[in-house]
């Protein structure tokens, strides 16, 4: 077992008028963000995706596992490939799988079986979770509350790109193990989330939809 030394926390204290700032702004910045489905070609620089992916793996976990891997493909062979495999699964979603309950509440938002953003757009970053890794050594350790410290990382990883100015999807079909097989993951990882990041065209549209109010997200016992 590996003992930690302890070292002083690195913390700065605002004042309440600072922290007030701080909270409108980020708040100011992330209400913007929509989600994007028709992007150009143009290409992200790579420093941000990296930055934004070292933003990510800040992110707290069970027992500091750190239980991702982030995969960023560019290749558009690859991508191809990718677009190919979810498109199947896409088609026996919304054929097959999907209650009519489901499709009802996706159709105001437009969305089908076809995902040629998986092509357009500058990169996609597969995030996977690992229910186990391996020390150094080889020894096989297993990881906790991975969907949670994943879940987070990912959000992390969201808000980073889309504060240096980034656009994004969501996507996740289902079943997503391809993802393994053509990207040459382990088995241990588990395909968590594709996420799509890139540009919008200049004449993409998007729902207008509206997010819930604070008082029916939030209670505040006092």
């Amino acid at each position: 077992m590996t003992t930690y030394p302890f070292i002083p926390v690195s913390f700065t204290r605002l004042s309440d008028a600072e922290m007030i700032e701080e909270s409108k702004i980020f708040f100011n910045k992330m209400k913007m963000r929509r989600t994007v489905r028709d992007y150009s070609f143009d290409a992200i620089p790579k420093v941000v995706i990296e930055n934004a992916i070292r933003s990510a793996g800040t992110s707290p976990s069970g027992a500091n596992m750190q239980p991702w891997h982030f995969v960023v493909v560019t290749n558009p062979d690859i991508r191809t490939k990718i677009r190919n495999a979810a498109e199947i699964e896409e088609y026996k979603f919304y054929n097959q799988r999907a209650s009519k309950e489901w499709l009802e509440a996706l159709a105001p938002l437009g969305t089908d079986k076809d995902k040629p953003f998986l092509e357009s757009a500058s990169c996609l970053i597969v995030i996977f979770s690992k229910k186990f890794s391996h020390t150094k050594t080889g020894k096989r350790q297993k990881n906790y509350y991975t969907a949670e410290s994943v879940g987070i990382a990912s959000g992390i990883l969201i808000a980073a790109l889309h504060c240096a100015g980034v656009a994004m999807l969501t996507h996740t079909p289902s079943p997503m193990r391809f993802l393994n097989n053509i990207l040459h993951r382990p088995t241990n990882e588990r395909p968590y989330l594709l996420l799509v990041a890139g540009f919008p065209t200049s004449n993409a549209m998007m729902p207008d939809i509206a997010r819930h109010n604070l008082n029916e997200i939030a209670t505040f016992i006092e």
